[in-house]
């Protein structure tokens, strides 16, 4: 009977510490990562979406560009960062360990280049022969 109360004891202790530590505010950093997302043709790519997480594959989060592919992450903490973009059905590879500094703005290119096929918004048209 004893094990079993002692058990139970550790189990609520374990699951109070896991509440308060998930309540608990993240702490915010200084440092700022801007960017723009460029698309096959070199052109920014308006809206496209940036995933970015901690190198360590912590906490993956993921923003939006603004109607000329400019991004700004801001409140990260420093720490490396894995970046990766995508719009209209094509991919960035990922910028690994890309090292933000406390209180500093880190710039970032993101180029759009894996997609099975090459969307048509990408591909110029051929004029139509008469």
């Amino acid at each position: 009977m004893r094990r079993i109360v002692l058990f139970l004891t550790i189990v609520v202790l374990a699951l109070a510490t896991v509440r308060n530590l998930a309540a608990a505010p993240q702490k915010k950093g200084t440092a700022t990562v801007t960017g723009v997302v460029l698309g096959p043709d070199d052109k920014p790519v308006p809206h496209a979406a940036v995933t970015y997480q901690s190198s360590g594959g912590n906490a993956p989060h993921a923003v939006h560009a603004d109607a000329h592919g400019h991004f700004t992450i801001a409140n990260l903490r420093a720490d490396n960062y894995d970046m990766r973009a995508s719009g209209r059905g094509v991919f960035s590879e990922w910028e690994k360990n890309i090292y933000v500094r406390k209180g500093k703005t880190k710039n970032v290119t993101l180029r759009l280049i894996y997609a099975k096929e090459i969307p048509k918004a990408y591909v110029k048209g051929k004029p139509n022969p008469q």
